[in-house]
């Protein structure tokens, strides 16, 4: 996509911005920053140990190597913001990687990566070249490729030059390759989506529990295998003609097509729900969502001791989820379980995922938030039995940052 306007990411992610990263101290080589070249051929990685100071960073830089940091989420507000809509959009993790590169050098050699990926421009320029997918099994691939050579290739279905504000879209699969002209320095954000989420990483859940379903309630499945069996299947008996094995892929095939009657469809999209969950950034608050929040709730010490603590939700508190994808309801073995985002870290997966069990009884009130949203709704309006359990769950809610009220419960 040609901007023709290099301020349209102004703002999202600078050479300032990475310069600040790396002053605040909490920037670690391999861990948060790779330090690459690649020249003749050869990909080569010169990552020191322990923290990433500037000078020896930028002297990295000077002299010809790209710097990659990884997770810039962790450190620019902007950024996390912009990943915490897509991943709401995309229904799947969304996560970055900065790219900043000196004129005239290439960082990486040319590879296919197992995500989708949206190359955005931020400054300088740098010249691209992309191509298809060489086989039918790099087509959508599970996982990244290794390097790759130029001999390997073939030619470019794509080369171009993207110019601060432009944007680069290539599938799974498609492989590509970016170098600096003589002229530019380059600085672009690859932002991506879409690992491990395709039909057949649905189907690792799905079918591991219909066998399981199917075992406990279907004795065909129970059943003991023919004592000759290992006779007359396998690869050396493949070619024989032989009654016995027809009878036995025909089985197989019956007790396969079987299995969709045991399918708990809606039971694995729920565990891959709670897994995205685990996967998301916490949600970016709006100052109106903080100030009717716990986010923004005044309380403090003053005076000699605390004060405005009391979290003080009556019948008529108007209450609705802080946003729709942050919370999923899965019904688990250990009873009613709801999972959430809220106490989510930046740093992928740096906390263990957050839920609360909940008694059969308020399943219904989470629906009912969920059906409702973006619509405030009291709290006398929550199908529980008392009124006492509709205000324990709203309160419950509120301090784990799941609800915002319509207006904030302490006037400040």
């Amino acid at each position: 996509v040609r901007r023709g306007d290099p301020s349209y990411y102004a703002g999202l992610f600078s050479t300032a911005d990475f310069d600040a990263a790396l002053r605040g101290g909490e920037v670690h080589f391999g861990t948060h920053l790779d330090v690459t070249s690649y020249a003749e051929g050869v990909r080569e990685t010169h990552n020191p140990s322990g923290r990433a100071l500037p000078a020896v960073v930028w002297d990295f830089y000077q002299n010809g190597c790209s710097l990659r940091l990884l997770c810039p989420q962790v450190f620019s507000p902007t950024v996390w913001h912009f990943l915490s809509i897509l991943q709401e959009q995309f229904g799947s993790m969304a996560g970055a990687n900065t790219y900043l590169t000196p004129p005239g050098t290439q960082g990486f050699a040319p590879h296919y990566d197992d995500i989708e990926a949206f190359v955005l421009q931020l400054e300088g320029k740098k010249h691209w070249r992309v191509y298809r997918p060489r086989t039918d099994a790099e087509v959508l691939p599970q996982f990244s490729s290794a390097n790759l050579t130029q001999a390997e290739l073939g030619d470019p279905v794509l080369e171009t030059v993207l110019e601060a504000g432009d944007l680069l879209y290539f599938p799974r699969g498609f492989i590509h390759q970016g170098d600096c002209l003589p002229d530019a320095h380059s600085l672009h954000i690859t932002l991506s989506s879409y690992q491990r989420n395709s039909w057949g990483d649905f189907l690792e859940k799905l079918l591991p529990a219909a066998l399981q379903m199917a075992l406990e309630e279907d004795v065909e499945y129970r059943r003991g295998l023919p004592m000759d069996y290992l006779h007359y299947m396998g690869v050396a008996n493949s070619d024989t003609m032989d009654a016995r094995r027809t009878a036995f892929v025909e089985k197989v095939q019956s007790l396969i097509k079987k299995l969709v009657d045991y399918a708990p469809i809606d039971a694995a999209v729920d565990q891959r729900a709670k897994s995205f969950l685990h996967d998301c950034l916490p949600p970016v608050l709006t100052q109106s969502e903080k100030a009717q929040s716990v986010y923004g709730f005044p309380a403090r010490w003053q005076g000699g001791g605390p004060c405005n603590v009391d979290i003080l939700i009556t019948k008529d508190t108007e209450v609705r989820l802080l946003h729709h994808g942050i919370v999923r309801l899965c019904n688990e073995e250990a009873g009613v379980m709801l999972y959430y985002t809220t106490e989510n870290s930046r740093v992928y997966h740096k906390e263990e995922p957050k839920f609360l069990e909940l008694d059969p009884e308020y399943t219904e009130s989470i629906e009912f938030l969920l059906s409702s949203y973006p619509n405030h709704v009291n709290v006398d309006n929550l199908p529980c039995e008392t009124l006492e359990d509709k205000i324990s769950l709203a309160t419950l809610l509120f301090e784990k940052g799941i609800l915002t009220t319509k207006k904030p419960l302490v006037q400040v």
